[in-house]
């Protein structure tokens, strides 16, 4: 059936801030659904707290509120904006918690507000573990045993009815495996059970068996209104079950699975799905199987668009999110064209590559955090590579991940015996790194699999990767077999993984210059959803070595931005934000806009933002060959965070143009001898500040400059490696620890103001001209990194001659660094000095906040400049005009739940893992408090 007409206005709730569990996925779904609305003529509200998301922009809905998710505030909105119905599967749990909480309240009846897309019933039938349980054998599905108990002691009977430990807790209502895990001592028994009743809503838990070593799967479907179901993607967990499906590497489509076992698979989740309710949406079925017999295993349903829908829709190219919301108001599967190929939205996507993703983690953000992954998540974020074999597309996640490594391996020695079996023994992030490392060792697939438990197939897809690297490691560059070379780039190898494998003194810039002589270069490939049964009318490519070029090339000038690779702490999706607004302001001036990025969670890579998408590792390799293809006229860099900045002097020495400000301006401000320098030539104070390169000239340094002294690495983003030193003993701890990660970096040493008020300001400048688009003033004083710190927008408290002073040494500093673009400068004020502490010319953090709050387009206005509009122009198109009254706070977000052990502290490195925005008419002692039940929390030393 058509559309619905009896509704106009549809209420959208969002997922608030970013927390381990519900990321920016969400806001990639919200938006989704938002435009799909727009789209079709309804009026949209929307809500979401989250200021750092695309969802939350002006242009998303007819009426955007950036307001708190509680019930009190749906409550007003609703009164005010009286709404025919409300979709709430687009944000998470939170939003289906939140709609669950209004409905027990009786404000959806009281205003006639119909729930669509979803069956509350059906959520609870879900949730609730034990009716779900019963469900499933009412329909003829197998479960792994469990029990239900509301009690530490009901919990200690099931599990002896279960045979004794270990068991797996899981409580019910709670997101990312909240509260959950692998129990097997007695010891930990108590202790979890306790937290897990404690954390449900609804003070239960489920007591399951341990299915530790099954093969897992998920299958991402589609319903209508009329039992149509279509299954959009198969992805199997590389990790068995024990590894919350968040934390694993994952493979689409699954690999494993007979025919038979996946056709079986197939109707089990339509039984199940159409058994729970009569929604019409998306849903995401969890299964388990029985390596050695076979036996399947439904582990539960989610009944709205999840985490890994995003993950599907990217690998497929279906908006599964978009087509969802439609049939949410009406329309059936077969009345819904693919926007990619023109076809039926019944046909299912078909992919003829292979699509792996990785989580990626955080663990040196919390120290004393037990790395060993287990039934509840702890991943910040991940990465999505895609590539005609496994061994291609596992190689390219590893180059995506930002974390050092050039490939799976062959970059550095390998480790010795006893550690690669250690890192083997439990599911550890790096675990399948150490399976290459076990094979290096001569383990056979048979001894690995008998430790780990992961597939022959997988595992023997890595057994390959190492005879490749062995056949390599016998040539130079020069006897190195052109078939050999372009082998081994169909199995993913870099050319810096090349360099050290070859005999020789090499680097990635001679193999790539020898491959591109031998004409061995990638093809671009589209992403179409039909195997190349249709055509496909797409922007969104991924590079391989295997097959003939597909992306068409066009005469329009053309610009490359980075985006900034996989979310974690530091750097999130306040930068995909930023990327996404820099896409649409080169179209707007007239460019074919290319985004190259990573992230499946995010905006930017959604099919139909760029005019061209690369889903390709920010590598450098990469990114080089997306240039060497494009031919854009530059590349910009200041919206994707260190990950994109950190290749800006690169490209200048490569001959390739940085759009905006140039490179050599960029190292002036990231250098802190030339910045400091500097500032002492425009007579702006700064903290006695020191350099140094091993421990004995940092304690040295430290003296000089006078105790307590702040410690870090160059170049980082996040406060990463950041600490507080009060002794010379702290100062020779803390740098040893930065030598052990990065043995190369330079070591700055600040005297650490103690007392001051530290200070943010966002600005932009087109080399002459500078606008402030923002001051923050910081709650908690001096010490706790801006992440991680309450922030005043404009300053509540700073007399006016001090935030004079601010204004005049940001715009003195964005004149002297020649910034084209963005600028963001941290300064502290203290004993009624005004200190600059740095200066970073690229997007920060703080842009999409402080656009949120003005209103004024700062990212967008950013990217214009640096493509050579002037800020006298914008200023004339009114978009510089603030229309924020009051003050708005920025307020962190930790995810301390998930790292129950480790010490809740805060301090110069950054921990927070999202933001809400608050605004306020006036500041009171409340607003001033932390709102988060985190005031007990230490300044880490």
């Amino acid at each position: 059936m058509p559309k619905r007409t009896d509704i106009d206005t549809i209420l959208l709730i969002g997922s608030g801030p970013i927390v381990i569990g519900q990321a920016c996925e969400f806001d990639y779904s919200g938006s989704q659904a938002a435009q799909a609305l727009m789209d079709e003529g309804y009026r949209v509200v929307l809500v979401n707290s989250n200021p750092a998301t695309i969802m939350t922009d002006p242009m998303m809905a007819d009426e955007v509120y950036l307001q708190p998710l509680t019930v009190e505030s749906i409550t007003r909105i609703v009164e005010k904006e009286q709404p025919d119905a409300v979709l709430p599967t687009m944000g998470g749990q939170t939003a289906l918690n939140l709609t669950e909480d209004v409905q027990k309240a009786g404000v959806w009846a009281e205003h006639g507000v119909e729930l669509i897309g979803v069956d509350l019933d059906a959520v609870q039938r879900t949730e609730d573990r034990q009716r779900f349980r019963d469900l499933m054998e009412e329909v003829g599905l197998d479960q792994g045993r469990s029990q239900t108990a509301k009690t530490v002691d009901e919990a200690a009977a099931v599990t002896r009815d279960l045979g004794g430990l270990p068991v797996v807790i899981r409580p019910s209502y709670t997101l990312g495996g909240s509260g959950g895990g692998i129990v097997r001592t007695e010891d930990e028994f108590e202790r979890m059970v306790s937290r897990g009743l404690e954390m449900s809503p609804v003070h239960q838990v489920l007591i399951e068996e341990c299915l530790f070593g099954w093969k897992e799967y998920e299958l991402e479907l589609l319903r209508d209104a009329n039992e149509n179901v279509v299954i959009i993607c198969s992805i199997e967990n590389v990790n068995p079950m024990g590894v919350h499906t968040g934390d694993s590497v994952t493979v689409a489509p699954q690999q494993t699975l007979t025919d038979r076992q996946y056709q079986a698979m197939r109707d089990a989740a339509i039984k199940a799905m159409r058994s729970i309710g009569t929604f019409a949406g998306g849903c995401n079925i969890q299964f388990a199987v029985d390596p050695e017999t076979g036996r399947m295993i439904v582990i539960e349903i989610n009944p709205r668009v999840s985490r890994s829908s995003a993950l599907a829709s990217k690998a497929t190219g279906y908006p599964i999110a978009k087509v969802a919301t439609r049939l949410a108001v009406g329309y059936t599967l077969d009345e819904l064209p693919n926007e990619i190929t023109g076809t039926s939205a019944c046909f299912e996507p078909s992919i003829d590559y292979v699509v792996t993703k990785i989580p990626r983690f955080n663990f040196d953000k919390f120290e004393g955090v037990d790395e060993a992954l287990t039934t509840q998540m702890k991943a910040v974020g991940e990465v999505l590579a895609l590539g005609r074999t496994f061994p291609e597309s596992l190689q390219k996640a590893w180059q995506s991940l930002e974390i050092g490594y050039h490939g799976l391996g062959a970059d550095r020695p390998v480790p010795d015996r006893d550690t690669v079996r250690e890192r083997l023994e439990q599911p550890y992030w790096d675990q399948l790194l150490h399976v290459r490392h076990a094979l290096y060792h001569d383990a056979s697939v048979e001894e690995i699999h008998d430790v780990t438990k992961i597939d022959r197939w997988f595992l023997r897809g890595i057994e390959s990767i190492v005879e490749m690297e062995r056949q390599i490691a016998t040539h130079t560059l020069d006897t190195l077999p052109n078939d050999l070379l372009r082998e081994a780039k169909r199995y993913g190898f870099s050319d810096a993984q090349l360099a050290f494998l070859l005999a020789g003194d090499l680097d990635d810039d001679t193999v790539r210059a020898h491959r591109k002589k031998a004409d061995i270069t990638p093809s671009f490939l589209v992403v179409d959803t039909c195997a190349g049964e249709f055509p496909a009318d797409t922007p969104y490519y991924y590079s391989s070595y295997d097959a003939g070029n597909e992306r068409p090339s066009s005469d329009r000038d053309k610009v490359l931005i980075l985006g900034s690779g996989p979310n974690r702490i530091g750097q999130g999706i306040e930068f995909d934000y930023a990327c996404v607004h820099g896409v649409r302001a080169a179209q707007q001036m007239g460019y074919e806009a290319l985004m190259l990025n990573c992230n499946p969670e995010t905006v930017s890579t959604d099919f139909n933002v760029a005019d061209g998408l690369f889903v390709e590792p920010v590598y450098w390799e990469h990114i080089m060959n997306v240039i060497d293809h494009e031919q854009p006229e530059g590349v910009i860099v200041q919206l994707g965070g260190q990950t994109a900045l950190k290749y800006a002097r690169r490209f200048k020495e490569h001959g390739i143009r940085v759009l905006g400000t140039d490179p050599v301006d960029m190292d002036r401000a990231e250098d802190r001898g030339h910045f400091s320098a500097l500032l002492e030539e425009l007579n702006i104070p700064s903290p006695p500040y020191g350099m140094a390169h091993s421990i004995n000239e940092a304690v040295q340094r430290a003296s000089d400059i006078g105790y307590p002294v702040l410690i870090r690495p160059s170049y980082v983003l996040g406060g990463e490696g950041m600490r507080i030193a009060h002794t010379p003993a702290e100062v020779k701890r803390h740098v040893a620890s930065i030598l052990q990660r990065t043995p190369d970096n330079a070591i700055l040493l600040d005297r650490f103001l103690e007392g001051g008020i530290e200070v943010d300001v966002d600005a932009i400048c087109d080399g002459t001209d500078v606008w402030i688009s923002g001051i923050l003033e910081h709650v908690e004083p001096a010490g706790v990194h801006s992440g991680d710190s309450t922030a005043v927008l404009p300053p509540h408290s700073l007399p006016a001659n001090v935030q004079d002073t601010i204004r005049d040494y940001v715009e003195q500093l964005a004149r002297a660094l020649n910034v084209r673009g963005l600028l963001n400068v941290q300064l502290v004020v203290h004993t009624d000095t005004v200190y600059v502490i740095e200066a970073n010319p690229r997007a920060s953090r703080t842009v999409p906040f402080v656009a949120k709050a003005t209103g004024a387009p700062v990212a967008a206005i950013a990217t214009r400049v640096m493509l050579g509009d002037t800020l006298a122009n914008l200023r004339n198109e009114g978009l510089l005009d603030s229309h924020l009254t009051g003050y708005a706070l920025k307020r962190p977000v930790f995810s301390w739940d998930k790292f129950p052990d480790v010490k809740q502290e805060v301090g110069p490195e950054m921990r927070s893992t999202g933001e809400a925005i608050v605004f306020t008419n006036e500041m009171t002692e409340e607003h001033l408090a932390q709102p988060y039940p985190m005031r007990a929390m230490t300044v880490a030393g």
